[in-house]
């Protein structure tokens, strides 16, 4: 990522600009980017629209913060629950299991971060599609790494990794559901599902 991009973001620290950040993805998340007026995010906080404006100069700088504070958090979470020195079905396991469970965990702001990222200008949009490319690297490496250990088959490794990734971010859209309603139950069944699409070769994978 340029030095520009760092120090363009928008995500400031201070405790007024983090709750105009909450009150938005909430809004966002409800009903829908194009749905949202800077009014209602306002609103949400008891505030004219000018009040915000000192903190975030335009919704779109809004959905920029939260997409980008999302998207470095997965990088750093994946990066940081990576035991890189396990057998590749152990990182695997890890790795899937933290990324789904704080897909679970965190639906609302998920939904925002994954699914309104077209609404973001071109500049803004390369910086998070960066932080993508991040995030399906760390999860490619490991199951390259399962494949030169001979301890996965897969007949696309490409494939399969975005495949995982894929299940994983889709948890946002649809989280709680019926009896899914535990994050920590949901990473240890896409923990498994990661294994299988990985085509693990025993039971634990850690053969």
């Amino acid at each position: 990522m340029s030095d520009r991009a760092v120090s363009d973001l928008p995500t400031k620290e201070s405790k007024a600009a983090r709750r105009i950040r909450d009150a938005a993805a909430e809004a966002f998340a409800e009903n829908g980017y194009g749905g949202t007026t800077t009014r209602d995010i306002a609103a949400r906080l008891g505030l004219s629209p000018a009040a915000m404006y000192p903190h975030y100069r335009s919704k779109e700088e809004l959905l920029y913060a939260i997409s980008y504070e999302g998207h470095r958090k997965c990088v750093e979470l994946l990066t940081d629950s990576d035991p890189v020195t396990a057998p590749p079905a152990t990182r695997l396991r890890t790795v899937v299991g933290a990324f789904a469970a704080w897909h679970a965990a965190n639906h609302v702001r998920g939904r925002v971060i994954q699914y309104e990222l077209t609404a973001l200008s071109p500049e803004h949009y390369r910086t998070i599609v960066e932080l993508r490319r991040q995030t399906t690297r760390i999860v490619r490496s490991i199951v390259d790494a399962g494949i030169s250990a001979g301890v996965f088959e897969v007949p696309d490794a490409e494939g399969v990794t975005l495949s995982i990734i894929s299940l994983c971010v889709d948890i946002c859209r649809w989280f709680p559901s019926g009896r899914y309603t535990d994050p920590d139950r949901l990473a240890g069944l896409y923990s498994e599902l990661a294994l299988r699409l990985a085509g693990a070769n025993s039971a634990d994978g850690d053969d």
